[in-house]
């Protein structure tokens, strides 16, 4: 699959678009955080987070397909540091740059919102150096129990031999890691960076100073609150109620809607599970 460049309002244009927002439409998150999901004149779901920043009308999203492309894995490079800083926010007070907001979901390849996700993001400063001292432009969070996260760093400088791009680590509870790179559209040297894949664009528009940006990943991982791996219960997961799962060997169902922690396995906590 492999995604346009944005247009003026921020949409990809051309072939392969739709299927990119497809993947970023995201009803199945909207629905899996109880949020009302906003309906064009035509009936159509509408990206509000895609929305122009002048309040225009939203552009339809197409729904979203299952069997969707994983996200292309990509080098992690020289600059990685492991034990970086719970955090979503990257910029110390007074740090140069552009300010650059990017959001987006994490998915399973049925479509389904992955709750818990380790995402662990790098990147080199303003001026296009990475810190091997300290943890500056370093951090690592979560995904909620919709899938979604948000990063708040800066435009990465440039440095010799590359473009301007974002490194990030992807973990689903127990699944293997997922090494990528995320680009930015109309970069000059995009044609030139021999790692650079358009299937790993993000979409991006101007907000006031800064920037924002959305992207979408999908891990190759099956699961979701409808199907945890292999059928058992597991921490950190998004769980509905009329959900199945296993656990020490017994059968249980979801009584209401919960993300799940360590210490409210069932049968540990009945107001949240039945043994069937």
């Amino acid at each position: 699959m492999t995604p346009s460049a944005p247009d003026a309002s921020g949409a990809g244009t051309g072939p392969g678009a739709d299927r990119r927002i497809s993947r970023k439409s995201l009803l199945r998150a909207a629905v899996a955080a109880g949020a009302a999901v906003p309906l064009l004149a035509t009936g159509t779901v509408a990206l509000a987070r895609d929305a122009g920043a002048r309040g225009g009308p939203l552009a339809p999203t197409p729904f979203c397909d299952d069997g969707d492309d994983p996200t292309p894995d990509q080098m992690e490079g020289p600059y990685f540091k492991p034990a970086s800083p719970l955090r979503t926010d990257l910029v110390a007070p007074g740090a140069p740059g552009t300010r650059l907001t990017v959001s987006g979901y994490v998915f399973g390849r049925n479509c389904v919102p992955l709750a818990g996700v380790l995402l662990d993001f790098w990147q080199a400063d303003h001026a296009g150096a990475y810190d091997m001292a300290g943890y500056a432009f370093r951090g690592h969070q979560f995904t909620d129990s919709s899938g979604a996260f948000t990063l708040r760093t800066i435009v990465p400088g440039l440095y010799p031999g590359r473009t301007r791009h974002l490194h990030v680590k992807a973990q689903a509870p127990a699944e293997p890691v997922l090494t990528t790179q995320l680009y930015f559209p109309g970069e000059p040297r995009n044609s030139t960076d021999a790692l650079f894949d358009p299937a790993l664009l993000m979409n991006v528009r101007d907000a006031g100073g800064g920037k924002e940006a959305t992207f979408d990943f999908v891990l190759d991982v099956d699961g979701g609150p409808t199907d945890p791996p292999g059928g058992g219960w597991a921490p950190g997961r998004s769980y509905a109620a009329g959900d199945r799962v296993t656990h020490d060997g017994a059968a249980y169902r979801c009584l209401q809607a919960h993300t799940s922690m360590t210490g409210w396995e069932p049968p540990h906590v009945p107001a949240l599970w039945r043994r069937e």
